[in-house]
This record gives C-alpha cells, structure tokens and sequence, in this order.
C-alpha cells in the first residue's frame, strides 16, 4: 500500500505541476495577444485588434511595391478559375452524399467543419488580403472535405490496405485489412457497414 501511495502521491504533484504549467503558458498567449475567453470562444480585445491594425498594408501598396507584380496579375485567371471546377464538385458532393451516403447509411460529412472562414476577422489583412483568405478558406476546405467524403465511401466498399506504403494515409485505415488477407478482408467489410450501422442508430438515440 505504501508503494500505491507514494505513486499516487507523485502522480498528485506531477498533475498540479502541469497545470501550472498550462496556466503560465496561457496567461503568456493572453498578455501577448490580449485576448480573452468568453462562453468558451476565444474574443480578442480592441487592444489587440488596435495592435493588429498597425500591421495591415494599405491597398495602393500591393500594386506600387511588387506584392501585386506581373507573375501574379498573370496567374489570377488560373487561380481563380478553378472556382468552377470547385463550385461544381461542391454541388456533386451535396448530391452524392444525400443520395449514396443516406443509402448505405454512413453519417454525412458536415461541410461546415472543413470550410471555415475565421481568417476575414484578422485586423493585419487589408481587402485584398482577406478576399485571397476567402478565396483560400473555400477551396481548400471543400477539398479536404471531398477526401474525407471519399475516404468514407472506401471503408465502406473496399477497406483494404495498399500493398506499398502511401504518401498520406488517413485515420480509416486502422479499420481496413491486410493486403493479402482475404478472410479477415470479409469479416471487416462486414464490421464496417455494422459500424456504420451502429453509428447511425447512436446518433438517432441521441437526438431523441
């Protein structure tokens, strides 16, 4: 019993440390970025968004000192056409997911947790600035939003691992099989749709 308390003991210590720790690690990031929490959501004070306006560059600057050269005038076509291809894939997502996922009864990716747009409250960014953020927030998001719409549809149908070893993997793969693993590749696609199945009957349980 000894032996427990003095490990209960030491635990006791190294858990207060650490949260002291934690705490003068947060009261650095609030005298740095003068920001305060309230209702769990993080407010900057108009301290800190007077700070941060020093920093913005007026518009007239991006044409008359090369932020906005030549190259970039000539990429803006390039970049944002791909608005098109983008909106387009945003509309099939929607469709594929109300259709498909719906189903076969996996739960639907929640777009607004992949395309977030807090970057247009940074005081430091001019108009410019903000509308590439925008620009930024959108894409990307929608695409990471695609993969995990993807990946989702692969666990469901083919939850099998790749023989050499990819660039960037996701978190699904801890429920797909072994390569070569035929028996075990159909007793995990059977546990996938359950879980799916489960999921699903979890979250209507929830909402009642």
């Amino acid at each position: 019993m000894s032996k427990i308390n003095e490990l209960l003991e030491n635990f006791e210590e190294k858990r207060q440390q650490f949260l002291k720790d934690l705490q003068r690690e947060y009261d650095a990031l609030k005298k740095k970025y003068h920001y305060q929490v309230y209702k769990k959501k993080v407010v900057f004070t108009q301290e800190a968004k007077k700070e941060n306006k020093k920093w913005r560059d007026p518009l007239w600057k991006e044409f008359l000192w090369g932020n906005m050269n030549l190259r970039y005038i000539i990429s803006m076509p390039f970049i944002y056409g791909m608005i098109i291809p983008a909106i387009i894939l945003d509309i099939f997502l929607f469709i594929y997911q109300q259709g498909a996922f719906r189903l076969y009864g996996i739960p639907l990716v929640k777009r607004s947790e992949y395309i977030i747009y807090d970057r247009r409250f940074l005081n430091y960014l001019n108009f410019i600035e903000k509308f590439h953020c925008l620009y930024c927030s959108y894409v990307n998001g929608l695409f990471s939003y695609a993969v995990e719409v993807a990946w989702r549809t692969e666990k469901y149908w083919c939850p099998i691992k790749n023989s050499m070893k990819i660039k960037w993997g996701h978190n699904w793969q801890k429920y797909f099989a072994d390569y070569w693993d035929a028996q075990v590749y159909r007793e995990v696609l059977n546990k996938n749709r359950e879980y799916y199945k489960e999921e699903n009957e979890e979250e209507l349980l929830i909402r009642t």
